[in-house]
């Protein structure tokens, strides 16, 4: 299929952006990488009149890191977080989840904030989000919002962003050295969206883990002083509560299946 008609425009600053936003309202769709976009716009699952481009916009292109965050701009993309050479120190989780993401051609097009904002539930970038506490930044033309991931997404494809907002910047907490992390997913092949991930971190006596790809958006789950003999039966619950569904990619019986066996993996690693 081919998308529906619609006009393109150009923003060449952030304020131009939001402009455009609040007078377009639903109408438009912004665009930074296009990888996800694109493919919406082709099942015609989106119909915007207008679509605005945002991946030129310099003042969007940014990784600014403070003591506690690493904040990522709107026209930053996933290859330039990927191939920074402070990301090993700054969020080793990422630099185990970005070889599952597509492909290295993917990543050098798409955006870090148009993952976060697209909401695919198998998608690596949101559960990253999720996973670490992480923030989303959204700006319209009168005022900025700080939205905590977990209450940014809010099902399949949706989140708290409102018609008029840009999804200006996301922020990851940085590590510490005393964090565990690991990732993996499984997929029916490489590059493709995984049909169940799962990533965890240790800090201290709190253990967090995240699943994605089996419920409408990741979910986190924490405790304090897991036990290893607790492991199996904690992942079974949580396999059981994300009420997978049979879909013609996999069954809803091999997704809890995964989630067990995944979790017990990842939680493996991060207490080694």
């Amino acid at each position: 299929m081919k998308p529906q008609k619609f006009d393109y425009v150009r923003a060449e600053t952030a304020q131009e952006a939001v402009d455009m936003l609040a007078e377009l309202g639903g109408d438009a769709r912004i665009m930074a990488g296009g990888q996800s976009l694109m493919a919406v716009l082709n099942m015609r699952l989106a119909q915007p009149a207008v679509l605005i481009d945002i991946s030129r916009t310099a003042d969007l292109k940014y990784l600014r890191a403070d003591k506690t965050h690493l904040s990522v701009g709107a026209a930053t993309t996933q290859g330039t977080l990927e191939w920074s050479g402070e990301l090993p120190r700054q969020l080793p989780l990422l630099t185990q989840v970005f070889p599952f993401i597509s492909h290295f051609q993917i990543r050098n097009k798409g955006t870090v904030c148009g993952s976060v904002a697209h909401a695919d539930p198998s998608a690596e970038l949101p559960l990253s989000l999720a996973l670490l506490g992480g923030e989303v930044v959204l700006r319209n033309r009168k005022r900025k919002r700080t939205v905590a991931a977990e209450d940014f997404f809010q099902g399949m494809l949706m989140t708290a962003k409102a018609p008029d907002e840009l999804v200006e910047e996301v922020r990851f907490p940085l590590a510490r050295e005393d964090q565990r992390f690991a990732f993996t997913e499984f997929s029916a092949r490489h590059g493709d969206f995984a049909i169940a991930s799962v990533g965890a971190m240790r800090d201290g006596r709190i253990t967090r883990l995240a699943v994605g790809g089996v419920s409408d958006r990741p979910v986190v789950m924490q405790w304090e002083d897991l036990q290893r003999g607790d492991w199996e039966g904690v992942l079974n619950d949580l396999a059981w509560d994300l009420q997978a569904q049979d879909d013609h990619h996999a069954s809803a019986q091999f997704r809890r299946h995964l989630v067990r066996r995944l979790g017990l993996q990842i939680l493996g690693r991060i207490s080694e």
